[in-house]
């Protein structure tokens, strides 16, 4: 396939991908046949990422139970300041506003190192499987004879000027579909819920 990059912008809050597939026929004759595809929805709805997604899940499990008990402690402390703060001598109430103070830091550098971890993992991830569903997109737009496909994929940096696209246009779930078909993944049981205190973000498109 022969690949126009329509979009090039790529940010840590989202990312953009375009591709132009051509057919020798289609090259010579014909009017264009374009397609539209919202590139990270199918990426992310794929088993495998999924599953995948699962699992990042489970590993990061540790940091949001020790995030969770760091902030039962705080509560803690601080009410047990606030209740016995009158009748504690300027020595106990620094010790303990100290203590306070040194449990928030703590907290505050488990969640960086944390989230930084994370958004790295969540880059793997995902990368990993947009490079194959790029495959399949790739082999399917051939296929199919599309001569432009445009990614339409929301919170992109620079919007494509797709002022108009025909539902019959759109080939996210046919990639979607051929994608599980290819990697045999089988669909997660259930969707697995995003950690409190790490928060995913949208990775990279892998480059071109």
């Amino acid at each position: 396939m022969k690949r126009v990059s329509v979009l090039a912008a790529v940010v840590a809050s989202g990312f953009a991908l375009s591709a132009a597939a051509q057919t020798p026929a289609a090259a010579s004759a014909g009017a264009p046949k374009v397609a539209v595809i919202a590139f990270q929805q199918a990426v992310t709805a794929t088993n495998e990422f999924q599953r995948d997604f699962g699992d990042l899940q489970k590993k990061f499990q540790p940091q949001r139970t020790q995030l969770k008990s760091l902030g039962d402690e705080v509560d803690s402390l601080t009410k047990q300041l606030q209740a016995q703060g009158a009748t504690l001598s300027d020595a106990d109430r620094a010790n303990k506003a100290k203590a306070i103070d040194d449990k928030k830091k703590q907290a505050q550098r488990i969640a960086e190192d944390a989230q930084n971890d994370y958004q790295q993992a969540m880059q793997d991830t995902f990368g990993k499987v947009a490079q194959k569903v790029d495959d399949v997109l790739n082999s399917y737009a051939k296929e199919q004879g599309f001569t432009v496909v445009i990614d339409a994929s929301e919170n992109q940096q620079q919007q494509p000027l797709v002022l108009y696209a025909a539902p019959s246009s759109d080939i996210t779930k046919a990639i979607v579909d051929a994608y599980n078909a290819k990697s045999g993944v089988p669909a997660p049981p259930v969707e697995a819920p995003a950690p409190a205190g790490v928060r995913p973000t949208t990775p990279k498109a892998p480059s071109k």
